[in-house]
């Protein structure tokens, strides 16, 4: 096995102005957070930059994290904004390793918003909640004027406690682990796409979003000292989230393209509007890095949850090539698998 210690390249940000690919979850994403914003917040936790922060209160760790949503439209096939909020809140402490124990919820509405669509959000929120076993304790709301925003966004914090059997590092990352994927990718952000109807596309097609701690928690119960890394792929997908480790680990990820678990629908929208499905946003879905002697049993253990069954070994980590992503075809043909670039989705989340 082999640990490679490279420093990531420092990141620069020059851009004069802020445009929609900042908040795409790609590689202009990436130069505004460590570019700008974390440098002037610097400070050992942040320079993490995780989904969750990890802090020790009382002699316990704990994991924290805050989110925006501000998807258009509010309501899609297989959920809402409400919805999205709680899940996406969950999932960042879920692959935190930590099991959501309390959120907080803030509103921006819009004036004019109709009480029947901000009653049915606030619904929705409460029976996500109720299904992932948490509660929403407490929040702020702000009204602003009409076109000000798109009806509501809606931000949130979250808090939970890390279960104690798991070290998770991308420095702990080994050549040889497996990566772990799992379900299919692509549904939420292709939903998005097609509902907001300005595209003459068709596809009986839902959005993913959905709780991910039943499958991180089968993962703990069964293999917790073999999990290096895990991650929710929402925006820029699962190849901006596979880049990142890369980056971070000083390792190569290689994916077997033919391995990843992609609905026909998907796959099809994908082709005719020239998009990678491996950029595409997922809302219930998460990756991680398992160790070889121990990724047959991690699979079975999510697969073995309702909803896990399309759970699938994609990839492995080699040691080149380094601080990339590699992409090998059904026919032995390789590709360079970079961020997500621009904006091909804006608003999904």
């Amino acid at each position: 096995m082999t640990t490679i210690e490279r420093p990531p390249p420092r990141v620069r940000f020059d851009d004069a102005q802020i445009e929609m690919s900042h908040g795409a979850g790609g590689k202009a994403s990436r130069r505004l957070v460590e570019g700008l914003i974390a440098p002037l917040f610097a400070n050992a936790v942040l320079a993490k930059l995780s989904d969750a922060a990890a802090l020790s209160l009382g002699g316990a760790a704990y994991a924290t994290t805050a989110d925006s949503f501000v998807v258009k439209p509010l309501r899609f096939p297989g959920g809402s904004i409400g919805e999205l909020a709680v899940n996406g809140t969950v999932n960042d402490l879920a692959v935190s390793g930590a099991r959501a124990e309390a959120l907080m919820a803030a509103f921006i509405l819009e004036a004019g918003l109709p009480t029947t669509t901000l009653r049915a959000e606030v619904e929705a929120m409460a029976e996500a909640a109720s299904r992932a076993g948490v509660a929403i304790v407490g929040g702020d709301t702000k009204v602003v004027e009409h076109g000000a925003c798109d009806g509501m966004y809606v931000t949130t914090f979250g808090v939970g406690k890390i279960d104690g059997r798991l070290t998770l590092d991308p420095r702990s990352v080994r050549t040889g682990d497996r990566v772990l994927l799992s379900g299919p990718i692509g549904d939420h952000g292709i939903t998005i796409l097609l509902a907001r109807g300005e595209l003459d596309l068709e596809a009986d097609l839902s959005s993913d979003t959905r709780s991910v701690w039943p499958y991180v928690s089968a993962l703990l119960d069964t293999c917790a000292d073999s999990v290096r890394w895990m991650r929710d792929p929402t925006r820029g997908g699962v190849a901006t989230s596979l880049n990142e480790l890369a980056r971070d680990s000083g390792l190569g990820i290689v994916l077997y393209e033919e391995a990843v678990p992609l609905r026909r629908e998907v796959r099809g929208a994908c082709e005719i509007l020239g998009l990678d499905p491996l950029h595409i946003a997922n809302e219930g879905q998460f990756l991680a890095i398992v160790a070889e002697r121990d990724a047959d049993r991690a699979l079975a253990a999510v697969r073995a949850v309702a909803g896990g069954e399309g759970a699938t070994l994609i990839g492995e980590v080699r040691a080149e090539p380094a601080r990339q992503v590699l992409g090998i075809s059904a026919y032995g043909g390789t590709r360079v698998i970079d961020m997500l670039v621009g904006d091909p989705l804006p608003r999904i989340c």
